[in-house]
């Protein structure tokens, strides 16, 4: 008897979705099931939750969320003819679960609960779901496809195993929400290409792609082969349908060549349910067109793409059509507008200035040699006779005497921050915040004044970075963007004659590596000594940083870039005495 010859077209959709537009959600779905379709796709796959979004949080404890979250299924499910979809929606029976339905012909033929719910970092998945249980396959136009969801196919051990050696699984699909920060893809890829050439299986890898809140997701879905060589990817931070035709015969005969898993089928103790979907179709399929590989990208463009995705759709998804930034001359605002323009368009982008007695008039041209290079709209409102106000009227009485210190630097951040806001209001466009990490970190920014805002961009960028940024955007733009005298002159926040940021921080290229050792990789306080840095300095450094705990927490939401972010990944007590030096 003659065995069927195994083919099987895959489409991996990678889609930019809304959590909680579940109507707008199963629209593009649709629309990307009807292009696969047309390009003789058998299959096609969209990412982890598609159908509410990723990720939902606690919206999933709002039982009429889930309900309609089965509903949208079910009237996408009644669309679906002739192809077969795999998408992420909330399954709900006796608890609520993070599945995949697998959809043909008008019907959901099929369900895969994720089994590994992670739990680390910005990842709350015990607090809401059920872990599932069971590892089935299905067979689809002939092959028989594995199903599991992001973090089941990071264990060698998981769901990928059982349905390979138990259920025979030849393709593996995995629809996934990973989020991006810098370093992860490559981490992925070589994950993914493990996992293909240890079960001598095609894994399929769809991701998200899009910005939500803090989190950016950066698409990049890929397609390895068994022996794990990639076969092509999706492009990075953009939607993209992935249309690739699978070897299926090439795993079989690769299997006869490998003994360990003969071995490893023998001991295998579980027995996977087979669900049947479709048989082999007769029909020849007409060639797909050819497509790079893959897509390179520098950390700076990782970055920049990252920044720019992160903000186009928080500004979108949130309603808001215009921004509005204080631009003081310096490294962080230009390249917080750059980032702007290019997410939002220069039409959308408006720039404050507004000087002050300590305002040099080189801030000012530069400030405004920028929005010229931007072509964007500025206005400028003096802070001056307002700060004057402010310092007679406090000193009728309460800082009568009083020489001038922080505080009236202070006063000056809060009245840009109303001007900012009074802005908003008035127009309805949205803040953007220009701090960066490194002033996050050690509390270099003032409640209520720079930090007042809807959206912080760079906040998850450290100042060392913030440099390479942004000069990388002049040399994508090929051109001089950013002026290139803000590259050279010192920092400085200008509240007092002759200030520059090292008055009150060390060097940023001494402090940033402090600071990612301390805050991102949690080292100890004897740990950054032993890498060079003085005592006294990393004392004071983390000193600075602990103690600001308090102002972070009143941030706005920013982009999450690095692995370890304020916010949703770093979650620390502010009411907190312990230090990590006190033994020293």
């Amino acid at each position: 008897m003659n065995r069927a010859i195994k083919h099987l077209r895959i489409a991996l959709a990678q889609v930019n979705i809304t959590v909680g537009d579940l109507d707008g959600n199963v629209q593009k779905i649709l629309q990307y099931t009807q292009e696969a379709k047309e390009k003789g796709a058998h299959i096609v796959a969209f990412p982890e939750l598609a159908v509410p979004g990723y990720p939902p949080e606690d919206l999933l404890l709002k039982p009429q969320f889930i309900e309609e979250n089965v509903d949208a299924l079910y009237h996408l499910a009644a669309q679906v003819q002739g192809i077969t979809v795999v998408v992420g929606y909330v399954d709900a029976s006796d608890d609520i679960y993070n599945a995949a339905a697998i959809i043909h012909d008008g019907e959901v033929k099929g369900i895969y609960r994720k089994i590994f719910l992670p739990n680390y970092g910005v990842f709350d998945e015990n607090r809401y779901f059920q872990q599932g249980r069971e590892t089935p396959v299905f067979v689809i136009n002939g092959a028989v496809v594995g199903i599991n969801i992001c973090e089941d196919i990071w264990y060698a051990e998981g769901p990928v195993l059982a349905q390979c050696l138990g259920g025979g699984a030849e393709v593996i699909i995995n629809i996934s929400g990973s989020p991006f920060h810098v370093g992860k893809r490559a981490f992925r890829e070589r994950m993914l290409s493990v996992r293909a050439s240890d079960n001598c299986a095609i894994v399929a890898y769809a991701n998200l792609v899009g910005g939500q809140d803090e989190l950016v997701f950066d698409g990049g879905s890929m397609v390895f082969d068994e022996t794990g060589h990639l076969l092509a990817q999706a492009k990075i931070f953009h939607e993209d349908l992935l249309v690739l035709d699978l070897d299926v015969e090439a795993v079989f005969r690769t299997r006869l060549h490998d003994p360990r898993r003969r071995k490893e089928k023998l001991s295998f103790p579980t027995q996977v349910p087979v669900i049947h979907i479709s048989g082999p179709s007769p029909v020849p399929l007409a060639p797909l067109e050819e497509r790079e590989t893959r897509e390179v990208l520098s950390k700076e463009e990782e970055i920049t793409r990252a920044l720019i995705v992160g903000t186009r759709d928080y500004i979108r998804k949130n309603g808001f059509k215009k921004v509005v930034i204080g631009l003081s001359g310096g490294i962080d605002s230009s390249l917080v507008a750059a980032i702007a323009v290019e997410a939002l368009g220069p039409e959308n982008v408006i720039g404050v200035l507004m000087p002050s007695q300590y305002t040099s008039q080189a801030s000012i041209t530069d400030a405004l040699d920028l929005a010229k290079n931007l072509g964007i709209k500025t206005y400028i409102l003096s802070i001056q006779e307002i700060f004057d106000n402010y310092k007679e009227e406090l000193r009728k009485e309460a800082f009568r005497g009083l020489g001038e210190d922080v505080t009236e630097e202070n006063i000056q951040a809060r009245i840009r921050g109303n001007f900012l806001m009074a802005l908003s209001n008035k127009f309805g466009w949205i803040v953007l915040t220009t701090g960066n990490k490194s002033e996050m970190s050690c509390g270099y920014a003032t409640l209520y004044g720079d930090m007042a805002g809807g959206f912080a961009v760079i906040k998850d960028v450290f100042k060392t970075t913030v440099y390479k940024i942004a000069e990388h955007v002049n040399k994508r733009a090929n051109r001089e963007i950013i002026p290139k005298n803000i590259f050279l002159k010192p920092p400085s926040a200008e509240l007092k004659p002759d200030q520059t940021d090292q008055d009150t921080l060390p060097p940023y290229d001494v402090l940033d590596p402090i600071l990612e050792a301390y805050v991102e990789k949690d080292k100890s306080f004897q740990e950054i000594v032993a890498m060079g840095f003085d005592p006294f300095l990393v004392r004071r450094v983390i000193n600075m940083v602990d103690r600001n705990e308090y102002k972070r927490r009143q941030a706005p939401p920013g982009i999450k870039i690095t692995p370890r972010a304020f916010g949703r990944d770093r979650r620390l007590p502010i009411t907190n005495r312990y230090k990590p030096f006190h033994k020293v």
